[in-house]
């Protein structure tokens, strides 16, 4: 979790930076004396020596002087750790603190939304530098698990899944996920996640975004769930202008960031869809308990067997289960012909969570519902496999 340290003696920035993580950011704020300044890196940094910290804030009410010695030092013994100052960016305090290895420079009066941005990114440059540094030179890169939310058909729930997904990633893995939004038309991850996104996907996939992931993450989202989110273009027209190529970009950049990629595609098999089964490691089948959604299914899978798309790893959820609906799981799974892993039952509480813009996850709600989602995320937890393979095709029943 992200760990924030503060020198300065303006009781009333100290707040507002307080306040800034407490609106969406993890992790504990701690402020330092005037004094510690002058003091040694290892003393600063070594105050908690279970959580180190990714971010120092220097200032204001310090000397700059001070504070960019500070910085230089600690650019060279911690690497990995984001050294902000705080003061007027003069130009030449800015071109003395890029030379002394300050990562960024926040206006002493910056409001508290501006200062969640700044120290947002300031966190995930440290975690970038951090897996760089924990990198041999010689090795290849570990990426993260790209998971490709898909459905044949519209209205089954499939955004509501991917939401709920995400956050509950989240908890097992905190700022280490993102969701992106790839139903450019009518994607609803915004409004599911009740976000007002300043930037959007297509912000992302053109310009200096599409090839430095530092510029990519500055485009990003975050959501108090502690999850980043990339969201649709506002107008629907804007989705012509993303191509296959833009989406195979994305996709490789955030894996190399975010341990978790979840991708809600657009219901069916567009271009967008398809480029993302190209790199996913898993992908997520969202069906409902009608005919032509298990029609559906089961032919799209034929396609996609035979283009060669289908990731190793897939999980089957059957959403709005009802044991009323004239079928059962037996007629489901000999439809698509394989089984079904997560029954996800009707209930009346996800919409509300929905409406609300709060995923069902993230609401705390004890139900059968949030009790086979649970499932879903737990499928994705490093040791799952090994826990739980001899239960990994149990048979599934509806509430």
């Amino acid at each position: 979790m992200s760990r924030f340290i503060i020198i300065t003696t303006v009781a009333e920035f100290d707040q507002r930076v307080r306040a800034a993580v407490a609106g969406g950011l993890h992790g504990s704020v701690q402020t330092l004396p005037e004094s510690a300044i002058n003091g040694a890196p290892q003393d600063i940094v070594h105050q908690d020596p279970g959580e180190p910290p990714e971010v120092i804030i220097l200032g204001p009410g310090v000397s700059v002087d001070e504070a960019l010695k500070l910085a230089t030092v600690v650019d060279l013994q911690f690497p990995e750790i984001s050294v902000i100052l705080a003061a007027d960016a003069a130009a030449n305090v800015v071109l003395t603190a890029m030379r002394s290895g300050i990562r960024d420079i926040l206006s002493p009066g910056a409001d508290i939304p501006t200062i969640r941005i700044l120290l947002e990114r300031a966190c995930l440059s440290a975690a970038s530098r951090r897996r760089g540094l924990s990198t041999p030179a010689n090795s290849v890169r570990e990426t993260g698990r790209i998971i490709a939310v898909m459905s044949p058909k519209g209205g089954v729930g499939k955004t509501t899944i991917a939401t709920n997904l995400a956050v509950g990633l989240g908890q097992i893995a905190p700022m280490g996920v993102v969701i992106v939004d790839l139903d450019l038309q009518f994607g609803d991850v915004a409004s599911g996640l009740s976000l007002d996104p300043e930037h959007t996907l297509l912000d992302a996939v053109t310009g200096a975004a599409a090839h430095d992931a530092m510029v990519l993450k500055a485009f990003l989202s975050v959501h108090s769930g502690g999850v980043y989110a990339l969201c649709a273009p506002r107008n629907p027209s804007e989705a012509d202008l993303v191509t296959a190529d833009h989406i195979r970009r994305l996709i490789a950049q955030l894996a190399t960031e975010f341990k978790y990629v979840v991708v809600d595609t657009a219901p069916g098999l567009s271009e967008h869809a398809l480029a993302t089964l190209e790199q996913a490691t898993d992908v997520v089948w969202v069906l409902g308990m009608d005919i032509p959604s298990i029609k559906g299914l089961r032919t799209g899978l034929g396609i996609l067997e035979e283009l060669g798309l289908v990731p190793q790893v897939r999980h089957v959820v059957l959403n709005f289960a009802n044991r009323h609906a004239g079928l059962n799981i037996q007629d489901v799974e000999a439809t698509i012909r394989i089984p079904v892993d997560v029954v996800v039952p009707h209930s009346s509480a996800i919409p509300f969570a929905t409406n609300k813009g709060v995923p069902i996850l993230q609401e705390g709600v004890r139900n059968a519902a949030t009790k086979n989602l649970r499932r879903l995320v737990e499928r994705f937890e490093p040791d799952w496999g090994s826990q739980t393979h001899k239960r990994l095709h149990r048979r599934a029943v509806v509430s």
